[in-house]
C-alpha cells in the first residue's frame, strides 16, 4: 500500500519554531553593538555616518550630508535622536533645503 508523501511530511521534524518563539529578537539590529546605517531619500550623492561615538554622547550634532553631490545639505540630531538611536529606535529626519530641494534621512540600527 502506497503513502501518500504529504501524509509523510505531517510526521517529520517541524520549523514551527516552538523551541525559539523569537528567532531574531532584535530585527532593528545594535545601534550600540554595530553602529548606524543611513538611507537618504531621492538621493544624488549624499552621505551620513553616524558613529557609536556619537549616539554614547547623547549630545545634538549636525552632519554635512553632502558625499559626492554637488551641493550640500545638513541633518542635525538631537539628544532625543540619539536615545532613540541608544534604544535600536530608527530615527527620521529632514535635511536642510539646498538648491530647491532637501531630502528625507532615515537612521537605522546595523
Amino acid at each position: 500500500m502506497a503513502v501518500p508523501a504529504y501524509s509523510l511530511m505531517d510526521c517529520s521534524s517541524s520549523d514551527d519554531d516552538s523551541n525559539n518563539p523569537n528567532p531574531n529578537p532584535n530585527p532593528s539590529g545594535n545601534c550600540l553593538q554595530n553602529g548606524t546605517n543611513s538611507s537618504i531619500g531621492t538621493n544624488h550623492g549624499h552621505t551620513l555616518t553616524v558613529s557609536v561615538a556619537d549616539i554614547n554622547a547623547g549630545t545634538q550634532k549636525t552632519y554635512n550630508i553632502q558625499g559626492s553631490a554637488t551641493h550640500p545639505h545638513e541633518v542635525t540630531l538631537t539628544a532625543a535622536d540619539f536615545n532613540a538611536l541608544s534604544t535600536n529606535t530608527s530615527i527620521v529626519k529632514t535635511s536642510t533645503t539646498d538648491d530647491s530641494h532637501s531630502h528625507s534621512v532615515t537612521v537605522s540600527c546595523a
